[in-house]
């Protein structure tokens, strides 16, 4: 079981990170295109990227921190009324395990006795209660873990298309961007998928597709701003 929850979070960390990085790197990758198309302004692009950057993943993290959160405050407090319902109306809470176990296909004497065996045991009532009646499992994040991955992986994927602008010239940046950002994003989906689904080729397609036409709206924005200008 140990071994089990282990993996389990490290699986939700993993997708933390999946989460923060495509994020991080889709959003500043469209402003930064639509900034640079407008101005052709390579310092400009430098400092909003960087703003973007910082703002993106503060956000991120601290999203994610209370998301968690409230998922542990939600089982907590769900757990605490099953908890007291258990002790004042008990047996509204043994034909509701009943129901359960019946709906599983368990008749007679052998229901009887999985119904006395769970009751028997408030710890482990209560336990049945949490996962077969409301599909909560008592396996958390931990909040402050998942900010942090979330923060550094959004602060990874947000410099990732920012980078050429540092070394290249603008227009040549922008190719480059393009270019950075398409292989990254193939390379996450693909690792999500691998992990996942199994279909490492149709995810890291997928995922790079859904990022290139959030680039080329911030591209067609820009442009459309720049000869407004």
């Amino acid at each position: 079981k140990e071994m089990i929850e282990k993996h389990n979070k490290s699986a939700a960390l993993f997708k933390d990170f999946i989460l923060g990085g495509q994020d991080g790197l889709v959003n500043v990758l469209g402003i930064i295109l639509g900034l640079a198309i407008a101005t052709h302004e390579a310092k400009l692009v430098i400092i909003a990227g960087l703003a973007a950057t910082f703002a993106e993943s503060v956000s991120m993290g601290a999203v994610a921190y209370t998301s968690t959160k409230a998922e542990a405050d939600y089982y907590h407090s769900e757990e605490q009324r099953e908890k007291d319902e258990i002790e004042t109306v008990p047996e509204t809470e043994r034909k509701e395990i009943r129901e359960i176990y019946y709906k599983k296909g368990f008749r007679g004497k052998f229901l009887n006795e999985i119904v006395k065996k769970i009751t028997s045991d408030k710890k482990r009532w209560l336990d049945i209660m949490m996962k077969e009646e409301l599909g909560l499992n008592s396996e958390f994040r931990s909040p402050i873990k998942s900010a942090l991955v979330v923060f550094m992986a959004a602060l990874i994927g947000s410099f990732i298309p920012l980078i050429s602008f540092f070394f290249l010239p603008i227009k040549t940046a922008i190719l480059y961007s393009l270019v950075i950002s398409a292989a990254a994003l193939f390379i996450t989906g693909a690792i999500e998928g691998k992990f996942t689904i199994g279909k490492w080729l149709s995810k890291g397609v997928q995922l790079m597709l859904i990022g290139m036409a959030a680039a080329l709206i911030g591209a067609i924005v820009g442009k459309i701003s720049g000869f407004a200008g």
